[in-house]
């Protein structure tokens, strides 16, 4: 079985090669998706987060984000100990579902996938970048954003140079469309895709 990590910033078009690879009869793995599976199910990451951060839970259960936000995303230091909390419960979640997985093969979907220590189980690591300006074109369409938020929320997240230093393949989208896009990606990933 073949693990294939996939990164890159928002906007770039991760979701077409999670598509072509989901084709080719491999596991999608969202790591965002499964951090708010385990808030909403795993109690000890819960009490994890409440010993490191107070009451960030709502009296629904639901983790007050806006609070949690606040707290970390204006210190460095807040946000490393939020990693150090989510970090290895993410982690331990992706190598079970690895473990059980039957298909051809798992491609991790995850933003901090080196950052996390994931790529450490990936066969290829891919990253997918677009040009700025396109990557905040669709971010405004995608997530009805002004210029300004668009690109904000891009400003916060990391430089190209960042994967093209840390990951084994860089795939850059600036096609026309999603289907030339995943087209460039099969013929990329041929060995991959054939091998699982």
């Amino acid at each position: 079985m073949t693990v294939i990590g996939v990164t890159g910033p928002t906007g770039a078009g991760k979701t077409t090669l999670l598509h072509v690879l989901e084709q080719a009869g491999f596991q999608v793995i969202d790591c965002d998706r499964l951090y708010y599976e385990l808030l909403r199910t795993d109690a000890s990451f819960r009490q994890r987060l409440t010993e490191a951060f107070g009451p960030v839970f709502l009296p629904d259960g639901s983790l007050d984000r806006p609070a949690l936000a606040a707290r970390v995303f204006g210190s460095s230091g807040e946000l490393d100990r939020l990693n150090a909390v989510v970090y290895p419960a993410v982690c331990a979640a992706v190598k079970q579902k690895v473990k059980d997985c039957s298909q051809l093969g798992v491609a991790i979907d995850a933003i901090n996938l080196v950052e996390s220590g994931l790529d450490s189980l990936c066969a290829c690591t891919v990253a997918v970048t677009a040009p700025a300006a396109l990557r905040q074109q669709r971010i405004m369409v995608r997530d009805r954003l002004d210029a300004q938020r668009a690109a904000a929320r891009m400003a916060a997240q990391k430089l190209d140079s960042f994967y093209r230093e840390h990951c084994d393949l860089v795939l850059e989208n600036g096609e026309g469309s999603p289907e030339a896009f995943a087209e460039l990606v099969r013929r990329e990933l041929a060995g991959l895709l054939q091998g699982g």
